[in-house]
């Protein structure tokens, strides 16, 4: 594997990186070094595993192409879910009874392992555990709303159905039929908790290299695994992949393995006190049931968020401002001069990242050699499952069978069709908006 051609960035201009806490202090690797576990990728997963394993006395390396949180970690919406967009029953459904209920039962606690861990190391990620809100746009919304809120009850989770009335009060708009409120999750700032992991993994005795793109991946005789960069070099025993959407100069056929899409995000000015009196009034984090998923929050200054699939980045597509500014005015009509929505001073950030979707919108483990292990494929669902599946991974590199992890070892498959596939969705979700927006 030679990637000499990757050129390092810089965090991408948004919200989240201008509000940040700072990032802790690191640099790229120089060098000749051992450890016992090396971790590609200073994400969710690889600091959750590297702080995992440095609780547990593990000599542990993270190596970073760019900075902490640079990928989806430090670009989505912040929204920190019990459980995945798939429905339980399709998830037992698909990976049988066995891995599908330790999967449903481990992402279930995966806010409070999130939240535990912002608690007993300080993480300061404007972290708020209110619950979560979806919203049902339609009759069908109403319905895979009832459909998700009755598996997810038969399983014990303290969800609750809201009313068109309790759904416009907590909202502040009464666009929406109904909505599941789910207690168990909240919402962070996600590249303060990126970089907090961090911080805490280092504290424990990690240690963190950013700018140190991988050039170099190979096996000894002796069975160590070789982890070239630029200016240095890592032997350790076992290796960790852990750059999910982030993979294409990493490992081809990991690429090929995950559809990219690609989530935009508009954030406005701090809203006045009128209005953050009626907007999201208890902080809920939200996303609707639309097949082209939209969200809304607020952050800790009363910015109000608003995203859905598409770039931002794309010049072209300036036609997702127009779309952003034109929600705000359906929903939320009287609290948006027109004149303000209509131009360019209604926003002050705007940004995208990409999301790794797997076929069946579940996270992959896969064994890629003795000792080399990756996972991707979120779908979307990055801050508890990726916090949890490195708690695990630590688990497993510290004795506990493969087996017995919460989703099991599958081969790494391409996606038939991926670039085409991967179009469709694009202009699909282009297409969406622009229809939205003459609407």
């Amino acid at each position: 594997m030679n990637n000499h051609h990757i050129i390092r960035h810089t965090l991408p201009d948004s919200l989240w990186a201008a509000s940040a806490c700072p990032a802790p202090d690191t640099a790229p690797l120089q060098g000749q070094h051992s450890a016992a576990v090396v971790i590609i990728g200073a994400g969710y997963t690889g600091l959750s595993t590297a702080l995992h394993l440095a609780e547990k006395g593990v000599d542990v390396i993270v190596l970073e192409a760019q900075e902490i949180g640079f990928g989806g970690s430090g670009r989505n919406v912040g929204l920190v879910n019990a459980g995945l967009w798939v429905n339980p029953d399709e998830i037992e459904a698909t990976l049988g009874s066995t891995y599908g209920q330790r999967l449903n039962t481990q992402l279930a606690g995966a806010p409070d392992l999130v939240f535990s861990l912002i608690e007993r190391f300080g993480i300061g990620c404007e972290a708020i555990r209110n619950g979560t809100l979806q919203l049902s746009h339609s009759r069908k919304g109403d319905h895979i709303l009832m459909t998700r809120a009755r598996q997810l009850l038969q399983r014990g989770a303290p969800v609750e159905l809201k009313d068109p009335a309790t759904t416009a009060r907590l909202t502040g708009t009464s666009a929406y039929k109904s909505s599941l409120y789910d207690p168990r999750a909240g919402t962070i700032q996600p590249l303060s908790y990126a970089r907090g992991l961090a911080q805490a993994a280092q504290s424990l005795g990690a240690r963190i290299y950013t700018g140190s793109i991988v050039t170099e991946l190979s096996n000894n005789p002796a069975g160590e695994w070789q982890v070239a960069t630029a200016n240095g070099s890592v032997v350790a025993d076992q290796v960790v992949i852990a750059t999910n959407a982030y993979s294409e100069h990493l490992n081809k056929t990991l690429k090929q393995s995950f559809i990219p899409l690609r989530f935009f995000q508009y954030a406005t000015h701090p809203l006045q006190p009128e209005q953050l009196q009626q907007i999201l009034p208890e902080k809920h984090g939200c996303w609707d049931t639309r097949q082209v998923m939209s969200s809304i929050r607020l952050d800790d200054s009363g910015r109000l968020i608003i995203g859905s699939i598409g770039t931002v980045e794309d010049r072209g597509n300036r036609f997702l401002q127009n779309w952003a500014s034109h929600q705000l005015s359906r929903l939320f009509p009287g609290l948006f001069h027109p004149s303000t929505v209509r131009n360019d001073g209604l926003w002050s950030h705007s940004w995208s990242g990409q999301i790794a979707f797997s076929n069946d919108h579940l996270p992959h483990l896969h064994r890629l050699a003795p000792g080399l292990t990756a996972c991707i494929g979120y779908s979307g669902r990055g801050i508890g499952p990726g916090t949890m599946m490195g708690k695990s991974l630590a688990d497993h590199l510290t004795g506990m069978p493969l087996e017995e992890m919460f989703v099991p070892v599958t081969p790494l498959k391409p996606i038939p069709a991926r670039r085409v596939r991967e179009l469709y969705f694009a202009r699909g979700a282009d297409l969406y908006h622009l229809y939205q927006r003459i609407m």
